[in-house]
């Protein structure tokens, strides 16, 4: 039986090459979206602002000479200092269905976990929230998106198979876009802008958001900070999201509500279906990636809800359903056929509202794993 290696990833090649795998590992697959080199080389890197206070080793493991394994180890200092934890995080782990190729995996993220002081391991996780989280545990072969990590089913065999249990789960919702606004959110949502002095933004153009780019992940870091795992984004990793995607946000899908002071108290942010423009991108940008990507943000028929938030002042008041309305009207204008949401904690408002006010049916459960170490 051939001998599994495993190297520490630590040269600007092997990063790369690190990187490239899970396109290799899953071209095949119907439902795979090839991850862009440049944006995963950014992430693991020193580029990238959140490795201030995050501690990162990486390992590959290879079999016969070959590739077949990959996994990260991530300690958030911050994020274990809020949640008064010592965990270790497993990221960015793709591996071949052989269970000791992922034992071996996994053992060294464990092993480095424990020397650094860790007690328990959990995952997978990125960074922070605004990097790829969680696996799927059922329907496997449903649509994903480019937002989304993407693993076939034998990855929550192997997990459990090594001892870890489910610590929590999402959702991820399909409905269609164009459906009618309900005619009773219509008129409480009426109620609500009148009761609370508030409105929806209407931007026609680019530099008519960007004021609002800042106040956008503040008042994320504020609506999420209850969340499982979250940990609100500092102002560095927030000066490169704003550069990284306010420039190519479709206004349409853009929908922030305002108080009568213009502080921002709730948003909604949809993005174009781009999964075609990645496959055909193939993890370049060049020589014709940027073109695929291009011409997908302009011509779609779906659209995934990206983020949606509110503010914990304006909890519980019915804000949420302001922004719903409006990327509704904008799905119906653009003759948008279906929606697609980015997992949610299953029982959070953004569940409740679509089971309650929208024809919607659940398509994936997503869960993170963990145990004590």
């Amino acid at each position: 039986m051939a001998e599994i290696v495993i190297k520490e990833v630590k040269s600007r090649c092997e990063i790369r090459r690190f990187a490239k795998f899970p396109n290799k590992l899953h071209k095949d697959a119907p439902t795979y979206i090839p991850v862009l080199i440049s944006d995963e080389m950014g992430l693991l890197t020193k580029k990238n602002p959140s490795l201030e206070y995050c501690d990162l080793k990486m390992w590959s493991a290879f079999k016969d000479g070959k590739m077949v394994g990959r996994v990260a180890g991530i300690i958030n200092n911050r994020s274990n200092e809020h949640w008064g934890k010592k965990a270790c995080r497993f990221g960015w782990m793709d591996f071949v269905e052989d269970y000791e190729v992922f034992c071996h995996l996994m053992d060294s993220v464990v092993a480095w976990g424990k020397s650094m002081g860790m007690n328990e391991i959990e995952g997978p996780f990125g960074f922070t929230d605004m990097d790829k989280e969680c696996w799927a545990i059922d329907n496997f072969d449903a649509r994903q998106n480019m937002t989304l990590l993407y693993n076939p089913e034998y990855y929550v065999k192997f997990v459990e198979r090594y001892g870890m249990e489910i610590l929590c789960r999402w959702q991820q919702n399909k409905m269609p876009a164009n459906q009618p606004v309900p005619e009773k959110m219509q008129r409480v949502n009426n109620m609500i802008m009148e009761k609370y002095n508030l409105h929806v933004l209407k931007f026609n153009k680019r530099s008519e958001v960007m004021p609002y780019a800042k106040k956008f992940f503040h008042t994320y870091n504020h609506a999420f900070k209850d969340l499982y795992g979250f940990v609100p984004l500092t102002e560095k990793e927030i000066d490169v999201y704003v550069k990284q995607y306010f420039p190519f946000l479709n206004l349409e899908f853009a929908n922030f509500v305002v108080d009568e002071n213009d502080e921002l108290v709730a948003f909604g942010i949809s993005l174009p279906d781009l999964n075609k423009g990645f496959k055909k991108a193939n993890g370049s940008l060049f020589p014709f990636g940027w073109y695929h990507i291009l011409k997908a943000l302009h011509k779609f028929d779906t659209i995934d809800l990206l983020l949606n938030g509110v503010h914990p002042d304006w909890q519980k008041r019915g804000v949420h359903a302001l922004y719903y309305t409006e990327m509704n009207q904008a799905a119906i204008r653009h003759n948008v056929q279906e929606a697609y949401s980015n997992p949610q904690i299953i029982g959070n408002e953004a569940v409740k509202v679509w089971g309650n006010q929208y024809v919607s049916e659940p398509i994936m459960t997503r869960a993170v794993f963990g145990m004590k170490i």
